[in-house]
């Protein structure tokens, strides 16, 4: 049964951004790999790595011509997230819109998150 809920989605700038990654890396890699992680003074931050391929578990988003792989752990964590590629007077950054954050550090390098709750979700399917 396919799932109505998407994970993860992208802006064409996050596409891009991660195309100009896939480029210069040193080694072929399939995409991006997304997760979290406990740390930081909000309590989670985002994680993201070079990825060889898919692993078992993981969901595979497919936009814009690039692959992002959702850490399984992540899942309920990221439900409905729009990764961004911003670029400021001061900095260049991926964004993660999520509706599941509560609120965020001073820094911006850690969040809190509260993960979907799994039976919400097949009560709304």
């Amino acid at each position: 049964m396919a799932s109505k809920f998407k994970v993860l989605s992208l802006t064409d700038a996050a596409a891009d951004r991660i195309k100009a990654i896939m480029a210069d890396a040193d080694r072929p890699i399939a995409g991006l790999r997304v997760g979290v992680k406990n740390g930081g003074c909000a309590g989670m931050s985002y994680t993201m790595e070079y990825a060889e391929g898919a692993k078992p578990g993981e969901d595979t988003v497919e936009e814009n011509g690039v692959r992002v792989f959702v850490d399984p752990k992540a899942v309920l964590f990221l439900l409905g997230t729009q990764m961004d590629f911003q670029t400021t007077k001061l900095s260049s950054q991926f964004v993660f819109n999520n509706p599941n954050q509560t609120s965020a550090c001073g820094c911006g390098e850690s969040v809190a998150i509260t993960p979907v709750n799994p039976e919400a979700l097949h009560a709304s399917a």
